[in-house]
């Protein structure tokens, strides 16, 4: 994995499109907008507010059934349903509310402006680092923070440090902890911290105490509120367990579905240069090679929020998710057309190559495809070289596995 920019035309995936068609597939992939732009009604409207009446009522029910959770069966049936209520308002209902995708309804209870979900982070900062930075910078090294959320490395072309051996580790903390996590990337943490002058803005300090505040309201209703409801039929404690089982479930399944969206192998980086005087075909284009699709039954793609649809909806996030299903028919032969790969795989094989590539770049380039059983020992001691000796014994080893890469290219050609 290397920005596409730095690829050689050999393998660039687009090095056989010219401007020309570039525009065209814009143009192509506009009117496939219009037509649900043009179809959307009150079915579509009746889908939404039957999904939120379902999962509220969903909620409602598993709580009811936790009151009684000290007995084995009552938990596990309401920490089921209450794990799946969560995911479903995160998923369908949440991250689609908060992009916009029901606001032509006018409704103002199913609204971006007012819709806050069940989540750490407030709305109004998701939708900022989420929809004007994310989709925006849609993997462009060094601007869209969904890279890796800017604690880990996603690019051959990144330098490799020994603190990027840790990777996986923290990949999966972060999924354990996921909406904590995005709260702490929404506040942009690292870079607000790093400087005196930006942790001390007014700015900083308000949306600061809003993210925390949002903290200990969730807090308070998972931990508090509803393990004391139970706490007459000496249910607190297994309340209180459901409820972080149920979270903890959310937090791996809301990762794992954007993960699969934006990490497999195969799926292209941009050099930040490479925007500058974008084109809407050029856009289109960036969001067509920066995504990946999970396939799967109806029902999986109803638990994903649609996301297993992630190229339909990095090409129109705006459109109401449950169109995505319907054009990815289309958006695929535009891919097929044009000579460029469409990107899909089921569950566990894209969250597989997620994994993959979060391993292979926590090693230095070239580390984990050289290595095998016989020359492990050899290559652990180069690792370990790498890891406690300075940057100078890191590049002569690095220079020495791409050499060893070379090679092994040619004698397999």
């Amino acid at each position: 994995m290397t920005v596409i920019q730095k690829k050689s035309e050999s393998t660039n995936p687009v090095a056989h499109l010219s401007p020309e068609e570039i525009e065209r597939i814009g143009v192509e992939l506009d009117a496939i907008r219009q037509s649900i732009l043009d179809t959307r009604g009150e079915a579509d409207a009746a889908y939404i507010r039957k999904v939120i009446d379902a999962q509220r009522k969903l909620e409602l029910a598993s709580r009811a059934v936790l009151l009684a959770s000290v007995f084995p069966p009552a938990w596990v049936l309401g920490t089921a349903g209450l794990s799946v209520a969560k995911i479903i308002e995160n998923m369908e209902i949440g991250h689609n509310v908060m992009h916009g995708q029901w606001d032509w309804m006018r409704d103002p209870k199913i609204h971006s402006t007012t819709w806050e979900w069940d989540n750490a982070t407030p709305a109004e900062q998701w939708k900022h680092s989420h929809n004007e930075l994310h989709h925006t910078y849609t993997n462009v090294i060094g601007k869209d923070n969904d890279l890796g959320y800017g604690i880990m490395r996603v690019d051959e072309d990144q330098r490799w440090i020994p603190m990027y051996l840790a990777q996986p580790l923290w990949n999966f903390i972060n999924a354990c902890f996921f909406e904590y996590g995005i709260a702490a990337y929404d506040l942009e943490l690292g870079k607000n911290l790093a400087s005196e002058k930006r942790r001390q803005s007014p700015e900083f300090k308000a949306r600061y105490q809003q993210t925390l505040k949002k903290i200990r309201s969730q807090a308070k209703k998972d931990y508090v509120v509803h393990p004391l409801l139970s706490l007459p039929t000496g249910s607190l404690l297994p309340t209180l367990a459901a409820n972080f089982t149920a979270n903890l479930a959310r937090n791996l399944w809301t990762h794992s579905v954007i993960m699969c969206g934006h990490f497999p192998e195969g799926v292209e980086t941009f050099e930040r240069s490479s925007i500058e005087g974008e084109t809407r075909g050029d856009w289109y284009l960036r969001q067509m090679l920066g995504s990946a699709n999970i396939s799967g039954s109806k029902t999986m793609h109803f638990m994903t929020g649609n996301l297993s649809h992630q190229i339909e909806h990095h090409l129109f996030p705006d459109l109401p998710s449950n169109r995505y299903a319907e054009i990815a028919p289309q958006v695929q032969d535009v891919f097929q057309r044009y000579g460029l790969s469409y990107h899909v795989a089921p569950l566990p094989q894209q969250v597989a190559s997620a994994w993959h590539k979060v391993v292979r770049l926590s090693l230095p380039n070239d580390f984990l495809s050289l290595t095998t059983v016989k020359n492990a020992p050899q290559q652990l001691k180069l690792l370990w070289a790498m890891t406690t000796k300075g940057p100078k014994v890191r590049r002569a080893a690095q220079a020495r596995l791409t050499q060893q890469a070379r090679r092994a290219k040619v004698a397999a050609a």
